[in-house]
């Protein structure tokens, strides 16, 4: 799938188009010349995308009949989707004993179930096709933990297990399965994270320890990089012909991975305990 020799209007479906990382994915691909489907729940949003000659849908990833009314969309008008950037995502942060079981649900079925029924749908459609590129914006967080991130590191864990399965399913349809890892980007996701710490740690026993985690979080994030990087990134492993299996961007990813991978596990505990609740 080199960009030179690629149908220069192969259609691409964005999910969580109306900020950040998703939104300028979908500018960057459209200005390459895709035919770039932009779905999110707010389209208003979204409505900057059009003049680029974005289409913009609502889509809600938890629904099953919005789905596939997205997907009917664009199959009814294209007859085909080549790229899938499955990027909607958010992080809830807060103690695990603390934390509702049903936020913790809730986690899941936006970061993995609604993934996965957006392959569902789109499979026999690749299939047909005898081709197509799936990219799931994973995370760093997958390969660690820190306190109060219980839920979202499980649900980025679950992603990449998922992913893996999956690419080695569809290798022999000519379907390939990317999977790209964020370390820290500035974007709402911190914003929305640190607010639920707060919430859900408040008048329990792990307040004093959640601010103090708020506020590194809050600190950490003025050296995030920007979304942009990751969204050339998608752009990178949509159009090179061979793409890697996993991207490691971003701030601190690298770094971070490479002490979890060599740094026992009751060392990493302690420093990652010390720096985010100020004690081991």
């Amino acid at each position: 799938m080199d960009q030179k020799n690629m149908n220069t209007q192969q259609v691409v479906l964005i999910t969580g188009a109306s900020s950040g990382i998703g939104k300028e994915a979908a500018r960057l691909l459209a200005g390459k010349g895709y035919k770039v489907y932009g779905a999110a729940r707010n389209v208003e949003k979204m409505e900057e995308l059009i003049p680029l000659g974005i289409t913009v849908l609502p889509l809600d990833v938890t629904s099953q009949s919005s789905i596939e009314n997205c997907v009917d969309h664009i199959l009814t008008t294209e007859g085909r989707i080549d790229i899938l950037v499955n990027n909607a995502g958010y992080g809830t942060f807060g103690p695990v004993e603390a934390v509702p079981l049903e936020e913790g649900r809730r986690q899941f079925e936006v970061n993995l179930f609604g993934m996965a029924t957006l392959i569902q749908k789109i499979l026999p459609v690749m299939r047909k096709q005898k081709s197509g590129r799936i990219i799931n914006v994973s995370s760093m967080a997958a390969y660690f933990s820190e306190p109060n991130g219980g839920w979202y590191h499980a649900t980025k864990a679950a992603v990449e297990r998922y992913s893996d399965a999956l690419r080695m399913e569809v290798k022999r349809f000519n379907i390939q399965v990317v999977l790209i890892q964020p370390g820290m980007i500035n974007t709402e996701w911190q914003v929305i994270a640190g607010q639920n710490l707060l919430k859900f740690a408040e008048n329990t026993v792990y307040e004093t320890s959640a601010r103090h985690q708020a506020a590194m979080l809050e600190m950490g994030y003025k050296w995030a990089s920007k979304p942009s990087v990751v969204a050339n990134t998608i752009v990178r492993a949509s159009t090179t012909r061979h793409p890697c299996l996993r991207y490691k961007i971003g701030g601190m990813a690298k770094p971070i991975l490479l002490l979890r991978k060599l740094m026992p596990d009751r060392w990493f505990d302690a420093i990652t305990a010390y720096v985010m609740n100020g004690k081991n």
